[in-house]
C-alpha cells in the first residue's frame, strides 16, 4: 500500500484513555501531564474518528504512556503497550541511522556517488548523484513513489537506469521514497548484508528496541493493529519495492519513545551508533525555516507552531523547493526541535523531540490522521511540558 496523506472519516469508536506509566518528575505531576495530553489528543481523536491511538511522552528520562480505543474494530481488541502500529515514513529515520552507521564503520562516505555502491547503475545519472543527495531528497527530482509497474528489484534497477534528473543534483528538494530507499539499499550493500537483516538483527537491538519489526513475526501478529481508511475497511501496508527502507517499520509506542530517548541520550554507545545518530542530527541544507537532517527535519527551538506546520505542509511533500546548502554539515544546534511525520493508508504517526530539553513525544494511530492535527497536538504538549520544566 502506498503512502496516503488524504483525510479519511470513519464510524465513531469507543475511546477510553488509560495512562499506564505516569510522569513522576517534581513539578510535572501526573495530573498535569494527563490533563495536558488529554486536552491536546482528544480533539484529534474525535475530529478524525480514530479507532485507536497510543501516545508516549518522555521528560528527563521518565515516561507517560496513554492508550486510547481499539486496535481492531472487528474484534474490539484494545490498544495496549504491546500494540504494533505502522509508522510510515518515520521508517526513514531508521534508514538514515543505518547509513550513518555504515559511514561510522567506514563502508561508505556520504560524498560517494550512488553508482559506486550499486554497480548496476554505473553509466547512469547516478554517477553524478551522491548518497547525501539521496538522503536529503536532492537527487534531482526523483518522484514521491515508484511508477506502478516497478514491482521487483530488476524493474527497480531498470527504472533508475533510465531515469533522468529534472533538476541539477543538489539544487532542489523533492520528497521521495525511491530517493531514501536507494540510500538504504546502497548502505546495506556497503555493509554486505540484506537491509532487513541489518535493521532487525543489528540496529533495532542496538537501540534497545524489542518490539520493532519490518516483518512482523507470527507470534506478534495478534498485536498488529488493523488500519482503517475508505469505507472504514481494515487495511495493512502491502509489500512494495524498497518499502522497508522508506515506510516499512511496525512498532509499539513504548519502542518508539525508547528510540526518541536514544536520540536524546549522548551516552548511547555501541560500534559507531553514537556517531551514526549524530550524523542524522546534523543539518545539511535548508528550505525556509526547516533544516534537513538525515531522516529528521529540524527547527530552532523555541519556535512558533506556524513554523512547524509550514515545514510539514503538503507542499513540502509534493512540491519541489530550492535548497540552501550549509557550508559544511552543522552539528545539532542548541536548541532544536526535531520531528518526522509518517503515514500509510491505514495508519498515521508523528514523532517530535527537543534533545536539549530532554522532552519528546510519539503519536501512533490506526488511521491516517491529517499531519497538521498531529503536529498541533504534539506542539501543544511539548510547549506545555517545556513551560513546566525548569
Amino acid at each position: 500500500m502506498r503512502l496516503s496523506l488524504s483525510r479519511r472519516q470513519a464510524l465513531t469508536a469507543s475511546l477510553v484513555a488509560t495512562p499506564l506509566v505516569r510522569q513522576a518528575r517534581a513539578g510535572t505531576g501526573s495530573a498535569s501531564v494527563d490533563r495536558t495530553v488529554e486536552e491536546a489528543i482528544r480533539p484529534v481523536i474525535d475530529k478524525n474518528r480514530v479507532p485507536g491511538m497510543a501516545v508516549a511522552v518522555t521528560a528527563h528520562g521518565q515516561r507517560a504512556l496513554f492508550h486510547y480505543g481499539v486496535a481492531s474494530k472487528e474484534s474490539g481488541q484494545r490498544v495496549t503497550k504491546d500494540t504494533l502500529f505502522e509508522v510510515g515514513s518515520i521508517s526513514k529515520t531508521f534508514t538514515a541511522t543505518l547509513a550513518g552507521l555504515a559511514r561510522a564503520r567506514g563502508t561508505l562516505a556520504f560524498s560517494d556517488k550512488a553508482s559506486a555502491h550499486v554497480p548496476a547503475l554505473a553509466g547512469s545519472g547516478f554517477d553524478a548523484i551522491s548518497l547525501l543527495d539521496l538522503a536529503t531528497y536532492t537527487a534531482g527530482g526523483l518522484p514521491l513513489q515508484f511508477p506502478d509497474d516497478v514491482t521487483d528489484q530488476d524493474r527497480m534497477i531498470r527504472y533508475f537506469r533510465h531515469w533522468r534528473p529534472v533538476y541539477a543534483p543538489g539544487t532542489v528538494r523533492l520528497y521521495s521514497n525511491p530517493s531514501i530507499g536507494l540510500l538504504g539499499y546502497a548502505a546495506a550493500r556497503s555493509m554486505g548484508a540484506p537491509f532487513d537483516d541489518l535493521l532487525e538483527r543489528r540496529l533495532f537491538p542496538a537501540l534497545g528496541l524489542t518490539r520493532t519489526y519490518l516483518r512482523v513475526p507470527p507470534d506478534q501478529m495478534g498485536n498488529y493493529a488493523s488500519g482503517y481508511w475508505k469505507g472504514d475497511r481494515p487495511i495493512r501496508v502491502s509489500p512494495g519495492v524498497l518499502d522497508a527502507e522508506a515506510y516499512g517499520v511496525k512498532t509499539t509506542v513504548t519502542d518508539m519513545i525508547r528510540f526518541v530517548e536514544a536520540n536524546m541520550d549522548d551516552r548511547v554507545s555501541g560500534d559507531g551508533l553514537r556517531q551514526a545518530i549524530a550524523a542524522t542530527h546534523a543539518g545539511y541544507c535548508e528550505v525556509g525555516d526547516m533544516t534537513q537532517g538525515l531522516g529528521w527535519e529540524m527547527y530552532a527551538w523555541p519556535t512558533g507552531l506556524d513554523t512547524v506546520l509550514a515545514g510539514n505542509a503538503p507542499k513540502m511533500i509534493f512540491d519541489a523547493s530550492a535548497v540552501t546548502w550549509l557550508p559544511r554539515p552543522r552539528p545539532r544546534r542548541r536548541a532544536t526541535l526535531m520531528n518526522k511525520t509518517g503515514a500509510t493508508n491505514g495508519f498515521g504517526a508523528y514523532v517530535a523531540f527537543v534533545p536539549e530539553a530532554r522532552l519528546g513525544i510519539a503519536i501512533l494511530a490506526n488511521r491516517s490522521v491529517p499531519i497538521e492535527d498531529n503536529v498541533t497536538a504534539a506542539y501543544k504538549i511539548l510547549a506545555s511540558l517545556s513551560d513546566m520544566t525548569p
